[in-house]
């Protein structure tokens, strides 16, 4: 499923949404232990427009990582909540939801034909 860009109308799921993907991007770095989970980044977060779910999107180096990375995310997804829940003050911390963020992967192909392209002319 490729990002489809922010669905909150509103600026505050939109700050919202930047908060999140900064402190869990934080948190998957110095606190997930996941061997599963390693090589990710997260690319960015759409929130539900009561911000009771957040749709988070992530990337991976290597592409046939991906099914294991997303095991690796969703079985963290517990954790993952409350220690969001310790770093941002929120009436409610959101339901999170991980997926794979086709985007990077597109744009590469993308990127690839251009240049072919370009070295046919």
């Amino acid at each position: 499923m490729a990002r489809s860009g922010n669905r909150a109308s509103t600026p505050r799921g939109t700050r919202v949404g930047d908060q999140i993907q900064r402190v869990l991007s934080e948190i998957v770095r110095r606190e997930l232990r996941d061997p599963r989970v390693g090589m990710v980044t997260l690319t960015g977060v759409d929130m539900s427009p009561d911000c009771m779910h957040a749709t988070v999107y992530f990337t991976c180096l290597d592409p046939s990582h991906v099914p294991e990375a997303s095991k690796g995310l969703e079985h963290a997804a517990g954790f993952l909540r409350t220690q969001l829940a310790r770093n941002i003050q929120l009436f409610v911390t959101p339901q999170l939801r991980f997926v794979y963020d086709e985007s990077v992967e597109r744009g590469a192909r993308l990127s690839q034909l251009i240049d072919g392209l370009r070295t046919k002319r």
